[in-house]
């Protein structure tokens, strides 16, 4: 499409960043590297804004006042049959216009932010990228024209996420980490083509513009009256989609992975978290909504469920962790649990379809707050060389705008108006009382523990107690405090997006208003957790330790993740290796392989008797001829014999 035909850049740029550092990265120095991907980022960035405006305030909007689909190119790669085939393109519409602003705004934060906090290390070059792939992969993936292209994207992401993860390669807890993400994202993606491949064969297609056309898409038609185990086979496909969301998202049980992820440069956590990997699930669901929607609405059912339920459970672990990164990352699983069941209890309808918008609000929102939280834990890192929290305190003085900063993307993720965190987490509470009340208390629940824990996580860095540091902390350079700054305006005005006049399930506006006993409940809840939260930690004492002390298993349990790590080594060790793995590992050595090797004695047997007819003697081959043509001769003298007789 003409009026997008710079669009593509937005893909083509971070590829050839990639391939330009990786392979000659290593020929430059770093600043070079540095400053040679940021720029690049920085053009895809204006390339991505213009993208949106263009799309959201002049050609977007039909008509009829709602927005429509835009393919700015689209070839086909490989084909199966004239309805079936594999196209690799760029598909405009209001989420993926909406992504491409929130991924490369959050990603040049995090490439300006990197050329100070990864100063001096070694790889460097490397980092960068790294950086880029990762970029170039999400990109790819929230403008795919179908649900195969996005698949391969969706791959390329899990790869990116392993190399950054492990970038400290020679630090054995990174290693395991970066192996942790990659396998267990790779089980659940294994669901999700499982769910692409049935829903393709009943469909015959992999488009989204057709699988999501509404009652009539193919999804839903080409699946009517197929059944399997009392489910339609539409819901077991959308079902096993969503075990791929929900892998990449880390919601329960999948979640294990993200935690530990936090071994790789803090930089890439802020990026994996705020708008690249995690969010991926979120972008699925919201991608394939119409089809839940009509098709499967049991599925979305099951998907607020387990939403729900994540949400509070990481924000019970949060509560008892001491690694700020820790905190900040089942903080990550809560908030995105958030989104994936204020998808899970949309619907389509004028008002029903408020948990749709609400999600997705919350993710253009939470990618702000959530990257500046990061990038503070970043320069906090950097000031006092450590994770845990008991190294820390007393910073607000000697951290001013890592401090201020903090509290902003604090308050945003507490839900205190006016930050943007309130808007957006509003507005799910509104959706999730009016589909299902047990829901809504649940989320209500959890976003009171969000505002303690976070609270708690705030209080003890920057006040609780004056420490004697070894070397005096201070404010890091401007490369890394001007993202801070810049991501905190963000965090703090964003909520005041008009945000369903751009994105809603329908496409067509849609005016948010506030409903003042939800949104005052949920700022009271809040307010009590931040309450708690000074009483316990503004100032040194000894409650917090007998509160714990209190509540024992219960707070041993949480301490421990609810011993879901060691669960999945029992799983995998004792059920799947020694129940699974080695009987079939047994069967292959002795049955498979003693077959082929009986075959192989066989011949080899054969071989030794017979192999004497080719000595090479030539006395032995004249007798064996001699013997022959004597046989032939007898032979052909009976039968003249018989001839003649009879």
């Amino acid at each position: 499409m003409e009026q997008f035909c710079y669009s593509p850049l937005i893909l083509i740029i971070p590829a050839l960043m990639f391939i330009i550092l990786g392979l000659g990265g290593k020929y430059m120095k770093p600043v070079v590297s540095g400053a040679l991907g940021t720029l690049a980022l920085a053009v895809v960035t204006v390339l991505a804004y213009m993208t949106a405006y263009k799309y959201f305030f002049e050609i977007g909007r039909a008509a009829d006042g709602a927005y429509h689909a835009i393919q700015v190119f689209n070839f086909q790669w490989l084909h199966f049959t004239d309805r079936l085939h594999i196209d690799m393109g760029m598909y405009l519409d209001p989420i993926s216009a909406l992504m491409l602003v929130v991924i490369t705004t959050v990603s040049l934060m995090v490439h300006i932010y990197s050329l100070g906090y990864m100063h001096g290390e070694k790889g460097f070059q490397r980092y960068y990228a790294f950086l880029s792939l990762f970029s170039f992969a999400m990109l790819g993936l929230v403008v795919a024209t179908n649900i195969f292209q996005m698949y391969i994207f969706w791959e390329l992401v899990g790869a990116s996420s392993f190399l950054l993860i492990s970038f400290y390669y020679v630090k054995h807890s990174a290693v395991a980490a970066s192996k942790k993400a990659f396998i267990v994202t790779r089980f659940a993606d294994f669901f999700f083509l499982i769910g692409i491949l049935v829903l393709s064969f009943y469909s015959q297609t992999f488009d989204f513009a057709t699988l999501t056309s509404g009652i009539g898409s193919p999804a839903i038609t080409s699946t009517a009256g197929a059944s399997f185990m009392g489910f339609s086979v539409l819901s077991w496909a959308m079902l096993l989609i969503f075990m791929g969301g929900a892998g990449k998202s880390a919601m329960m049980p999948f979640h294990i992975w993200l935690p530990d992820a936090m071994e790789g440069p803090t930089p890439a956590s802020a990026l994996i978290h705020a708008a690249t990997m995690v969010v991926a699930g979120v972008f699925l669901v919201a991608r394939m909504f119409p089809v839940y929607a009509i098709g499967t609405p049991e599925v979305l059912e099951i998907i607020s469920w387990v939403g729900a339920i994540t949400a509070l459970f990481a924000a019970i672990v949060a509560c008892t962790q001491t690694d700020i990164k820790r905190v900040l990352a089942y903080s990550t699983i809560s908030q995105i649990a958030f989104m994936i069941t204020s998808l899970g209890v949309s619907r389509y309808g004028e008002h029903a379809q408020l948990g749709y918008m609400a999600g997705m609000f919350h993710l253009f929102t939470h990618a702000f707050f959530k990257a500046l939280l990061f990038l503070c834990a970043g320069a906090i890192i950097h000031a006092v060389h450590s994770n845990e929290m008991d190294a820390m305190g007393g910073l607000f003085k000697k951290l001013p705008v890592t401090a201020v900063s903090f509290a902003i993307a604090w308050l945003a993720i507490s839900g205190i108006p006016p930050f943007s965190g309130f808007f957006s987490k509003d507005e799910i509470l509104v959706a999730a009382k009016h589909h299902n009340m047990i829901i809504y208390v649940i989320l209500s629940f959890a976003a009171g523990l969000t505002a303690f824990y976070m609270s708690r996580l705030f209080l003890r860095i920057f006040f609780y107690e004056k420490k004697n540091y070894e070397h005096e902390p201070h404010e890091a350079g401007w490369a890394m405090r001007i993202p801070l700054i810049i991501l905190a305006v963000f965090a703090a005005l964003s909520g005041f997006v008009p945000f369903g006049h751009f994105v809603t399930a329908d496409r067509m506006s849609y005016d948010i208003h506030i409903d003042m006993s939800v949104a005052a409940t949920s700022v009271i809840i809040s307010l009590i957790g931040i309450g708690i939260a000074f009483g316990l930690y503004y100032k040194k004492n000894t409650v917090p330790d007998k509160i714990a002390s209190t509540f024992g298993a219960f707070y041993k349990w949480a301490y421990h993740k609810f011993y879901f790590d060691e669960l999945w080594l029992f799983i995998t060790r004792k059920i799947i290796f020694n129940c699974i793995s080695r009987p079939i590992a047994w069967f292959d050595r002795h049955i498979v392989d003693g077959f082929m090797d009986s075959l192989a004695y066989v011949t080899n047997a054969a071989s030794d008797s017979i192999k004497g007819f080719q000595s090479g003697r030539i006395q032995q081959y004249a007798l064996a001829y001699l013997i022959g043509a004597l046989a032939l001769v007898v032979c052909f003298a009976f039968c003249l014999a018989c001839i003649f007789i009879y």
